[in-house]
């Protein structure tokens, strides 16, 4: 685990009109991100590492290709949300709703590092769902209550690479897309595929 001193730089509280904007300017912006989780009233920290954007409704590797559903309406909703959904019938992916209403755009978080010495691998979107225990109870829950948040660190400038995103090779032209977005320096990433080959620095 990398070791990152939270204690000197200031640590700020991310509103709602961070995460209203395209998912692909969101993505590249949440690496670096701070990840807070209250458990049975203790505070657990994770830095994020990965993310990959989801567009909009022409984007054939997102839910919202398939329109507004039960399962997708938090996409429609306002930015700043969890959207949670379960995949193989066991894992659960967090994912932050980003744009607008009426604009299906979100950001899966893929990986994160774990801070303040607490020892939970989170290299993996079910993993990390898991070791924050973020399950479908908390679809649509507002990501600036006091359950779950994000904070930016001043003094964090990570080196963002972008990649294609991962396990959506049925997305025809949309497989290639580099809408995948990592820490190069982090030792936590889900999967070094297309590292250092075929990216695009932020």
């Amino acid at each position: 685990m990398m070791s990152h001193d939270l204690s000197k730089p200031m640590l700020i509280k991310l509103e709602h009109a961070f995460f209203a904007r395209p998912a692909h300017e969101l993505a590249p912006d949440l690496i670096g991100k701070i990840l807070v989780r209250t458990l049975r009233g203790t505070p657990v920290r994770a830095r994020i590492v990965e993310t990959e954007a989801y567009v909009g409704t022409h984007d054939l590797a997102s839910h919202a290709s398939k329109g507004l559903t039960e399962r997708t309406k938090i996409m429609y909703g306002p930015a700043g949300r969890a959207y949670v959904y379960l995949i193989y019938g066991m894992y659960d992916m967090f994912n932050i709703v980003a744009a607008g209403l009426d604009d299906p755009q979100a950001v899966l978080i893929r990986a994160a590092e774990p801070l303040d010495g607490w020892a939970v691998d989170l290299a993996g979107p079910g993993k990390l769902a898991r070791g924050l225990e973020i399950t479908r109870a908390l679809n649509g829950i507002d990501l600036t209550s006091d359950d779950l948040y994000l904070m930016a660190n001043s003094a964090d400038q990570p080196t963002v690479v972008a990649t294609p995103r991962i396990g959506i090779d049925y997305a025809q032209e949309w497989k290639d897309q580099l809408l995948r977005f990592v820490d190069v320096n982090s030792p936590a990433l889900s999967n070094r595929k297309g590292l250092p080959a075929r990216v695009g620095l932020i």
